[in-house]
């Protein structure tokens, strides 16, 4: 059975975990932190891709200040890496270190893992517990995770839009429907995703940068270099090459296999067409082929049917102005529905105020991989202690 302490040094962990989150890929976000008889000797999280993970990020924290690891308990959110990488075991720079115990969240759903550092700690004489806060350490690897299991991403829609769903007037204006407090929100929220997509027609018609405009002091771990990877769905390869979305030197562009040949200075990603243009599912499949397991979809009203339409959606964040626009565009575009039975229903996981608007985060059903780590959670080598 896992302590009350156990539950607080975890939630700590989690805390860690969310600042790398969007800035690992394709590695996963993991926090860690060292403690002994109640106190914090170092804690640290995953680094971009070739930088320290948590578990060594920690001890390094420890290093400096001035503390000793030895018989210390070490809070991780995921199964520490026991496989040589971009960088040495972590589980070989605890058992080195001196640890004497290691409190996992949830075991690594990587093939070359799943509980083999578990067992390797363990015959190396530390005390291992297995599943503390498991389903929030499994749900903040969810991208990672699906990843591996299905080779799709994490997928989170979100919308700013009026109280009768529109984003924009019938003409097109949208800039802003949302206040400050809720834009500044959304910048964050794209600091938490490897990248953000759009479709061709919003950048045809906003010309958006697609970055993270916040200063250094607001962003998680206080980086000035969190900008997502821009992607845009374009069919037909119509962007225009001055588009500012392109001036980003990961910039993606995901177009049909029978679109025209063009040259362009970003990456040009070519998929099978779909009913209605792109096939998003193999759109979102070429993304975790490049690393990209966090995505933020921004719209516009057809690319966030066309992922509904699909139920490859996990989140859907909407922001709500108090601002009616009556015969403004809609935040979902194509066919109508004629029947409540084929409405997409969501259950709604929290409201937040922001100054004049509210947000509303809904978890959606995912049709292809509801739960990649359902399997994970019964291969439970060590029982939680």
């Amino acid at each position: 059975m896992s302590t009350d302490a156990d539950r607080h040094w975890m939630a700590r962990a989690l805390g860690l975990a969310h600042i790398a989150t969007g800035s690992t890929a394709p590695n996963p976000p993991v926090g860690a932190v060292l403690v002994r008889d109640g106190s914090v000797l170092g804690e640290g999280w995953t680094r971009p891709i070739g930088g320290p993970h948590a578990e060594v990020a920690a001890l390094q924290d420890c290093a400096i200040r001035g503390h000793d690891p030895r018989g210390a308990t070490l809070y991780v959110t995921l199964e520490p890496c026991c496989h040589q990488g971009r960088t040495p075991p972590c589980s070989d720079a605890l058992i080195a270190a001196g640890v004497s115990r290691v409190v996992v969240g949830v075991l690594d759903p990587f093939p070359a893992m799943r509980g083999q550092s578990v067992e390797q700690m363990e015959a190396a004489g530390l005390s291992v517990a297995v599943g503390v806060e498991e389903d929030a350490c499994a749900r903040q690897i969810l991208g990672f995770a699906r990843a591996l299991s299905s080779g799709l991403p994490e997928v989170t829609s979100k919308v700013a839009m009026t109280l009768d769903g529109h984003i924009a007037t019938a003409s097109g204006e949208s800039q802003w429907i949302s206040g400050p407090q809720a834009r500044q929100d959304g910048h964050v929220l794209r600091a938490h995703h490897d990248a953000i997509l759009v479709g061709i027609g919003t950048v045809v018609a906003d010309d958006p940068r697609l970055t993270c405009r916040l200063p250094a002091e607001s962003l998680p771990g206080g980086s000035v270099d969190r900008d997502p990877v821009p992607v845009v769905l374009d069919s037909q390869l119509r962007v225009p090459a001055e588009a500012r979305v392109l001036q980003s030197r990961d910039a993606v562009v995901v177009c049909a296999e029978d679109a025209p040949k063009r040259e362009l200075s970003a990456r040009v990603v070519r998929v099978a067409r779909g009913p209605h243009g792109l096939d998003v599912v193999a759109a979102l499949r070429a993304l975790v082929d490049l690393g990209l397991h966090r995505i933020l979809v921004e719209g516009g009203g057809h690319v966030h049917r066309a992922l509904l339409d699909a139920a490859v959606v996990d989140t859907l964040q909407v922001y709500v102005a108090g601002l009616l626009l009556p015969g403004g565009r809609p935040w979902v575009a194509g066919p109508t529905v004629e029947r409540l039975a084929e409405g997409v229903r969501m259950d709604l996981a929290d409201v937040v105020r922001l100054g004049p608007d509210v947000r509303l985060t809904y978890a959606l059903r995912h049709a292809i991989a509801p739960d990649p780590l359902a399997a994970l959670r019964h291969q439970r080598t060590t029982p939680a202690r």
